[in-house]
């Protein structure tokens, strides 16, 4: 999923409904010490889940993770701010999914990468073609789609003009 989406070190990256962080410490420690991942959920308890397991020995050498609790629809950032969005099982469970994914567009710097990556049998599951209406509707322009029908990831670029 890590090299499906995009992730290299030294990217800053949001994690976009992070829940309790199932797969935040392997994305810190891809992007690596010069690298940032805002692990950003609206759930304060699933933060917290996350700050007890990176409070953990296992994981005592990740110092690169920002817990951020806020919605999808007003993120607490600048402009063209991040390299990469990675949306992991999340997406439908956002209830305005245009509006969540033109605020993750907003904080994508031009020619940024949105990665959705989808699980099935995830109850919430949706099909690739559906990720890529919802992507194109939000401005994204496709890039790659990779994986199977059980685990895919739908890979889009931020347009290099896009100042928003």
């Amino acid at each position: 999923m890590i090299e499906r989406s995009g992730i290299k070190k030294g990217m800053k990256v949001l994690e976009l409904g992070c829940g309790s962080g199932a797969f935040t410490t392997f994305i810190a420690r891809a992007v690596g010490k010069m690298g940032k991942i805002y692990a950003l959920d609206i759930q304060p308890k699933m933060l917290k889940k996350l700050k007890d397991k990176l409070s953990k020995d296992e994981h005592k050498d990740i110092k690169n993770v920002e817990l951020v609790n806020a919605n999808a629809y007003e993120l607490p950032f600048d402009n063209s701010y991040f390299d990469l969005v990675l949306v992991v099982a999340v997406l439908q469970e956002i209830p305005d999914r245009i509006r969540a994914l033109k605020e993750a567009k907003r904080v994508l710097k031009p020619g940024g990468i949105l990665a959705v990556t989808e699980f099935f049998p995830d109850p919430d599951y949706p099909l690739k073609s559906t990720v890529i209406k919802l992507g194109k509707e939000a401005g994204f322009v496709l890039d790659k789609v990779l994986g199977s029908f059980w685990n895919y990831t739908v890979r889009f670029k931020k347009p290099r003009g896009d100042k928003n």
